[in-house]
């Protein structure tokens, strides 16, 4: 998987320049294809085990100053702070975290969601910025036919990079989308 295409024009969440016309629904979709492609068929504390050090390992090859968190439930099931990681990164993780586990969508999606529909989600009177952030970084671990069962989140590098960087974790930990069976989770 790509996680860039070149056939869409690139949108940047972070960016408080005009856009590419079509950019943001172009990211939209490309998320939405990571969704039902980055499904496990099962998922076990080996497999956090694995993903984790996979992140670990990107983020040390690229000297990212990230904070990297697997949680299933209330159980934590691997946690990392890298070299220039900082106590921000905890909450950002955690606001993140509750944002994916909210919606069962990634925290970016749900950020650029309400920006398509001419809005910010933060200015929802329920959403405490607090305890909430629709930012890049956290994605819900899916298994295909069941649904949501973790999240696996990334703090540190802009909105997007944090979720690009899971994404090619998972990726490289599932052996791409040839590697997955049967159809998708569920409709979003």
């Amino acid at each position: 998987m790509t996680t860039s295409p070149a056939s869409s024009p690139d949108f940047d969440p972070d960016s408080p320049e005009p856009q590419p016309h079509g950019s943001l629904a172009a990211l939209i979709g490309r998320i939405l294809a990571e969704m039902d492609e980055l499904q496990f068929l099962s998922f076990s504390k080996d497999d956090a085990l694995d993903l984790g050090l996979r992140l670990v390992e990107l983020g040390r090859q690229r000297s990212h100053p990230i904070a990297i968190d697997i949680t299933k439930g209330e159980q934590v099931l691997f946690h990392a702070a890298l070299e220039g990681a900082t106590p921000d990164n905890e909450r950002w993780i955690r606001a993140k975290q509750r944002t994916a586990v909210r919606y069962e969508v990634p925290s970016l999606l749900v950020g650029l969601r309400a920006r398509a529909a001419g809005r910010r989600i933060e200015d929802n009177a329920w959403f405490d910025e607090k305890e909430f952030a629709a930012h890049g970084g956290a994605f819900p671990i899916y298994v295909r036919g069941t649904g949501m069962v973790a999240t696996v989140t990334v703090s540190g590098l802009p909105q997007k990079a944090d979720h690009e960087l899971v994404v090619e974790a998972l990726s490289d930990i599932l052996g791409g989308p040839a590697s997955l069976a049967g159809p998708p989770v569920k409709d979003r």
